[in-house]
């Protein structure tokens, strides 16, 4: 099963995957977020507690096809990766082919039998960015999104906390 959970920043998103996974013998999460100043550093703590110690953690910035492997090859009964946004900006600002890692993503997430969460976030609901970069990043999270959706065997979009299942 494939789950994408998409909504506004603090809607709810990681808890609700979260919740997906609590009959999980052996959950993985694979985080997308580096710690690259303070802040971050901080932010990464706080969602580490949050999970409980059955959770193995792998921090990876771009090759997530990798990280799946490696979980299915720990025995992982259920995948977590949050988030899609930080991930498309870790590769846009590397200078990544975008299209070829989604496109492996995608292959692996439709030939895996456990079930994955992908956590996103949908920006395509405010304003017009006012920097070009700023309206790169947007266009590119949501073309991902959409093909990620069309993918996904669900699509929950979160609100103030409050599940709404689209697909």
């Amino acid at each position: 099963m494939i789950y994408l959970i998409t909504g506004g920043t603090r809607s709810g998103k990681s808890s609700f995957a979260l919740n997906l996974a609590k009959n999980s013998k052996n959950p993985f999460f694979i985080a997308t977020g580096w710690a690259g100043d303070n802040e971050m550093s901080d932010r990464i703590k706080k969602h580490k507690k949050e999970r409980n110690k059955i959770w193995t953690t792998l921090e990876e910035r771009f090759d997530l096809n990798a990280a799946i492997v490696l979980a299915i090859k720990q025995n992982a009964d259920f995948i977590i990766i949050d988030c899609l946004t930080l991930w498309t900006s870790n590769l846009m600002y590397s200078k990544k082919d975008i299209k070829s890692y989604l496109s492996n993503l995608i292959k692996t997430l439709t030939n895996t039998e456990i079930s994955i969460v992908l956590v996103t976030n949908e920006v395509g609901l405010g304003i017009v960015p006012n920097s070009k970069d700023g309206r790169e990043f947007r266009d590119t999270l949501g073309l991902i999104n959409q093909k990620l959706a069309k993918a996904a065997d669900k699509v929950i979009f979160m609100v103030s906390g409050i599940p709404i299942e689209l697909k």
